[in-house]
């Protein structure tokens, strides 16, 4: 089965001319300079302030340097993602920023792009560097090192409980780049410390209610668990409210650890409800037009342009949530 869907993936790519008489392999479509682009932002969902903060972020710096903004939201869909894509570059846009939900399934939508001559910045997420790479199939991938948050997450935990815990993991959506890294990070971190032991995993969808329905069944099934990492807040403050209603107190009967930074987890900091998070910025703006401009001057663009991420505690909790989302 697997195999199949391999070969069945493999072969929608061939067919977007990648490979023998298609797009050159190593050929990445240019961009003009001109003083207004009309860029697209597939955008994947706007279900949680994370993405609402991103969009917020790219449509004001559009705004601000006068450029139109073709935006869609693939309402937590992969295939509508690839469908906003595809109908982007029908209407001709000159560069696509595209927040891949799933690392596979948007390789057809970043190929097509490719083909059609016109340049790919990932925002956020990436892709299969198995099937796509930077440099060669689009531009660049902006976004932070999720295999470091998610280590750092596994040495503030580690350390609030003694190096001893029975810990539940909220994963992020199925097959997204976050919740692979975020897992490893962790996983890998946790693996080198005997007298901590995962005993459940299972994905939340970065939501929160969903996060929240995914604890209370996991704290049944696990009622001497100790700590929960979640893969973001959303998530964490959903399993924060399962604790509650299963009359155990967040930050102290059980310790909780997220990934994001914002203002709902900072508040729960202060309130000693959650052990801590590790930032994840949203404001991709500023960012991601200035490497379009660099990108229009022909410079060198690296492969990973790094967000750096703040860790947030209860040193600084409180100094910070104003500048929270």
């Amino acid at each position: 089965m697997l195999r199949r869907t391999f070969l069945a993936l493999a072969t929608g790519v061939a067919a977007l001319g990648i490979g023998l008489g298609g797009v050159s392999a190593q050929e990445l479509p240019k961009l003009k300079q001109k003083d207004k682009y009309k860029v697209g932002f597939a955008q994947t969902e706007s279900n949680n302030p994370w993405r609402i903060a991103q969009t917020e972020s790219m449509k004001a710096e559009a705004a601000k340097l006068g450029h139109q903004l073709v935006y869609t939201d693939a309402a937590g869909s992969a295939a509508k993602q690839v469908a906003d894509v595809n109908s982007m570059i029908a209407q001709g846009v000159d560069l696509i920023f595209l927040a891949p939900r799933e690392e596979k399934p948007l390789i057809p939508a970043v190929m097509a792009a490719k083909k059609a001559g016109i340049p790919v910045v990932l925002l956020d997420r990436n892709v299969d560097q198995s099937l796509a790479k930077a440099g060669r199939d689009y531009v660049t991938f902006i976004g932070s090192d999720f295999v470091d948050e998610g280590k750092r997450a596994a040495e503030a935990l580690t350390k609030a409980v003694d190096g001893k815990a029975t810990i539940i993991q909220l994963e992020g959506t199925t097959g997204s780049s976050p919740a692979n890294d975020r897992r490893k990070g962790f996983e890998d971190y946790i693996k080198s410390q005997p007298g901590m032991k995962i005993v459940a995993s299972q994905s939340g969808d970065f939501a929160r209610d969903k996060g929240r329905q995914v604890a209370e069944t996991l704290l049944q099934a696990h009622p001497d668990a100790t700590a929960i990492y979640a893969h973001n807040d959303e998530m964490a403050i959903g399993a924060i409210a399962a604790l509650e209603a299963a009359g155990k107190k967040p930050g102290k009967d059980v310790i909780v650890v997220s990934v994001d930074g914002t203002r709902d987890a900072l508040q729960a900091i202060v309130d000693g409800k959650m052990l801590a998070t590790v930032e994840c910025n949203p404001k991709f703006g500023p960012k991601a037009f200035e490497t379009l401009a660099r990108y229009a001057k022909g410079e060198q663009i690296q492969p990973w342009v790094v967000n750096t991420d703040r860790f947030f505690d209860k040193s600084n909790a409180a100094q910070l949530i104003g500048d929270a989302y």
